[in-house]
């Protein structure tokens, strides 16, 4: 198995908005394509920033780089996560202003399997 965790850190203000995202537009597309979603879980710190970050489920590394594939290959999907970015001031505004860290890092167990 392998397994990814994404982090966002994410201006309060705005995690409304980035959640609503997530689960209208990425989970469905993410699923569609065979990623398996563990959790997905939000912290707010004292600096008016909200730790955002999701744990995900692949049979391989290799499966996880062809569902990415998948993913940015699915025009109508791209389509929709531009429009979300135009709709809240494009692309380079919303990693600017509300989308401070994004982290996507392999994990790994430290539960032994015993075999």
């Amino acid at each position: 198995m392998f397994y990814r965790r994404k982090f966002y850190t994410v201006k309060k203000e705005f995690v409304e908005i980035f959640n609503e995202h997530f689960n209208k537009t990425n989970l469905p597309n993410q699923l569609k394509y065979g990623s398996r979603l563990i959790g997905r879980w939000m912290k707010e710190n004292e600096d008016n920033t909200v730790e955002v970050f999701a744990i995900w489920e692949y049979d391989s590394y290799e499966d996880y780089v062809e569902i990415e594939t998948k993913i940015r290959n699915d025009h109508a999907h791209v389509e929709r996560v531009k429009d979300w970015y135009a709709k809240n001031g494009g692309r380079d505004y919303v990693f600017k202003e509300y989308i401070l860290e994004v982290k996507n890092e392999a994990i790994t167990s430290t539960v032994y399997s015993g075999k």
